[in-house]
């Protein structure tokens, strides 16, 4: 097999297998995490050995054109077999690989593409468009049904260059295949960042941003991929589609609109130009205490409403402040920050703690960091930092026997406060009902003038054994609630196949027939990763 050998990835979480940390370390941290939790002690378990796992052979095999790019071994299968949703660590941790796809494919240009998508449409293939595969909604997991005769992963990391960059415009070319730190490697030579951090930074790719309509780490203003992208280009099993590039358009509906969220459904992104903007210089940094989640929440909407962007918005409630370490008491935690590549940002945050202060927030310091300083963020860095490690942790959440799941939404600010006690108190009566133990927190991850992106996390002992019926449970609960007090199913995390029964009920019918009609038009042997956004004959 011709794939280049490359650090080596876990196949069942977080990171590469050279970053799992030995048995005593994680028995020592799952100890800590249950008593920090509440929860009663439990046997910390180990994950299955990827040797050990059985997969069922192969049912096709690549054209010997399309031999040096394509794997069917082990470790390739079941590395692209899911996401990194709950239900997907948990299942490969078993070494429970239920949906494996039969080939990994890695094309190299558009050319290896198109060849991939011409066999899978000759073959009768389902083609999963694998982005970076930190889908935590089953957008990757080839979950196809009987009707394909089999499935073929695409993976277009080998696609990793910033091909060209505008300093007049500020824009860049960038291949779809390239992962927040490499695009930010290339990208700062020129002074420029795409500005783009979504949690799974680290190990995804600019084409899975846009095809699941990423939301990054800033919390107002340019919060998502869509407000980034100039232009883009993508591979479908009948030709070319790539847009014009322009800074606006009125001409008609958006093409990049209709790619943009399109989850692999439409064709394979390859190439976008993007808006880049110059690298901060200036930074201001506070943490302000409220009494309450709702007067740090009236807070948050009078500075939604002023005009003021601030870069970082982030309004923790009291108890997950307390849960992450980013508090001592049950105070709810507004994490605010500015950062501007042209100017010291004093006056912006002067105004901004007037407006906290307006709502009782309290603060203790401000910290400031000019071209040329050094200064670790405070509590705003400290939090920053705990918020990247979160999917590592995780992982040693799974094996101390820790239900650890998120979900996410948005809603307008007249209905917040009914909003996320309906949902958040049934999210944790079914925790309790299924677990006997548990707690909900939230906080905002974004918030716009009309309304916040609350964001929930549950956590509960987990039912050893039963944990996948734990987390549909658990799910349904929540997402039914989400869909009654009038939320969105989700915000930044996509639909993928988990969320299809709420999308369905969220999207109108007539927006389904014509999203139908449309993959009819570019993909008529529905081989695009069927099963996501909707259903095809």
């Amino acid at each position: 097999m011709a794939i280049a050998a490359e650090r080596r990835l876990k196949f069942w979480g977080w990171g590469y297998e050279d970053q799992q940390p030995p048995p005593a370390e994680v028995r020592e941290a799952a100890a800590g995490i249950r008593g920090h939790l509440g929860f009663e002690p439990t046997e910390v378990e180990a994950p299955v050995a990827l040797e050990s796992i059985d997969l069922p052979a192969p049912r096709l095999a690549p054209p010997p054109s399309l031999s040096e790019i394509s794997s069917s071994s082990l470790q390739e299968r079941v590395t692209h077999a899911y996401g990194k949703g709950y239900r997907d660590l948990i299942r490969a941790f078993q070494g429970r690989i239920d949906h494996a796809p039969d080939v990994v494919a890695r094309p190299r240009d558009e050319d290896e593409v198109e060849a991939v998508l011409a066999w899978c449409a000759d073959a009768g293939a389902a083609a999963i468009p694998f982005g970076g595969g930190t889908s935590v909604v089953g957008g990757v997991e080839p979950r196809v049904g009987d009707g394909y005769e089999g499935a073929v992963s695409i993976d277009l990391r080998a696609l990793d260059r910033v091909l060209e960059v505008d300093a007049i415009s500020r824009a860049a070319r960038i291949q779809a295949g390239a992962l927040g730190p490499a695009l930010e490697d290339q990208l700062r030579p020129h002074g420029f960042t795409l500005r783009h951090f979504p949690q799974s930074f680290e190990f995804s790719t600019l084409g899975g941003w846009i095809a699941t309509r990423s939301g990054g780490h800033f919390a107002t203003r340019l919060t998502h991929i869509d407000d980034l992208v100039e232009s883009v280009r993508a591979i479908t099993p009948t030709g070319e589609w790539e847009s014009r590039r322009l800074p606006g358009s009125g001409a008609g509906p958006s093409p990049d609109r209709l790619l943009i969220g399109s989850e692999g459904i439409l064709g394979v992104i390859t190439e976008a130009w993007v808006r880049v903007q110059a690298r901060p210089e200036y930074r201001v940094s506070a943490s302000v205490r409220f009494a309450s989640f709702e007067r740090g929440a009236e807070a948050v909407r009078q500075l939604s409403q002023s005009g003021l962007d601030p870069a970082n918005c982030r309004l923790l409630d009291g108890r997950e402040a307390m849960i992450t370490g980013a508090a001592s008491d049950d105070r709810a935690l507004l994490v605010l920050g500015f950062e501007s590549a042209d100017h010291p940002l004093g006056p912006w945050m002067d105004r901004a703690l007037e407006c906290c202060a307006d709502h009782g927030g309290e603060w203790s310091e401000v910290r400031e960091r000019r071209p040329g300083s050094s200064d670790d963020g405070g509590a705003a860095g400290q939090w920053r930092a705990a918020f990247l490690a979160a999917p590592y942790l995780r992982d040693t959440m799974i094996a101390a026997g820790v239900f650890s799941e998120t979900f996410e939404t948005a809603i307008t600010w007249d209905r917040l406060e009914g909003f996320v006690k309906e949902v958040g108190e049934a999210a944790e009566s079914a925790l309790r009902e299924i677990s006997g133990a548990g707690t909900v927190t939230c906080r905002f991850t974004h918030v716009y003038p009309d309304g916040p992106a609350p964001y929930f996390t549950m956590l509960a002992p987990a039912v050893r054994g039963g944990e996948l019926e734990q987390w549909d449970a658990v799910k349904a609960a929540a997402s039914d609630a989400v869909m009654r007090a009038g939320g969105t199913i989700t915000h930044h995390h996509a639909v993928g196949r988990d969320h299809r029964p709420w999308y369905d009920r969220q999207r109108p019918e007539p927006f389904g027939r014509a999203l139908r009609a449309a993959k009819a038009e570019v993909d008529p042997r529905g081989i695009l990763n069927p099963g996501v956004l909707i259903d095809v004959a």
